[in-house]
């Protein structure tokens, strides 16, 4: 399949990014002789999961693949979706080492956690991108927010419980356990409610600004054509 000159420009600045985070861990091994942020690579590695399975969904899709197949591409997709802006929750490390400059840690932590955001967020817009072409625009946008609200979820019990993407399957019951005791009693801690919503806020901003820039230029050959 011919790549378009649009997908080859996004992919070459998200590695370019990749590559300058990585850049930037690297330094800050080398200077103090210290791997307590390599954490940040694993994380950004696991970021690119949910945009590659996107991508593979996005083109199955045009091809026409039968649902047999997208159902677990979108599944998997979902399911590695919080590990994409889970790296902005990262910042909580940022300070616990005073042999490197805080400032520093945040902007390492700063470039990982704003690639990894754009990964998902990027990821989010070619998925809404099948929904629309299936079912049209209106279901694309109705889907968006349970997506984001399971991503919050996702990410909350990622920084809080300790749980991977693949837990899911290797502690499905461990899971389910946490999930359901949370359902049972909602309130019983508020600030889980604060941080889901606040992370489902954040997220749905992200999105918006990130799906106005994309189509900024759209109508630009038209005008043109008309001038």
């Amino acid at each position: 399949m011919k790549i378009s000159d649009r997908r080859l420009a996004t992919l070459a600045a998200l590695g370019l990014a990749s590559a300058l985070c990585l850049c930037l861990l690297a330094w800050r091994e080398r200077y103090p002789f210290s791997h307590d942020y390599r954490f940040l690579a694993w994380n950004l590695f696991l970021a690119w999961i949910p945009f590659v399975l996107a991508l593979v969904l996005y083109d199955s899709d045009r091809r026409r693949r039968p649902l047999t197949l997208l159902v677990p591409l979108a599944a998997a997709w979902l399911l590695f979706l919080p590990n994409a802006p889970y790296i902005v929750t990262d910042f909580v490390h940022v300070g616990g080492d005073t042999a490197v400059p805080t400032w520093f840690d945040a902007g390492l932590t700063a470039s990982f956690a704003g690639t990894g955001l754009v990964l998902g967020l990027g990821s989010i817009l070619l998925v809404q991108g099948v929904l629309e072409r299936r079912y049209g625009a209106a279901v694309g946008w109705l889907m968006l927010p349970p997506i984001l609200l399971l991503c919050s979820a996702g990410i909350y019990l990622g920084r809080v419980h300790r749980f991977n993407s693949w837990d899911a399957i290797t502690r499905p019951h461990e899971l389910l356990a946490t999930f359901t005791s949370r359902l049972a009693d909602p309130f019983a801690r508020p600030e889980a409610i604060v941080a889901l919503l606040g992370l489902m806020g954040m997220l749905a901003i992200a999105y918006l600004v990130v799906y106005t820039i994309s189509d900024l230029r759209v109508d630009e050959p038209r005008r043109r054509e008309r001038d």
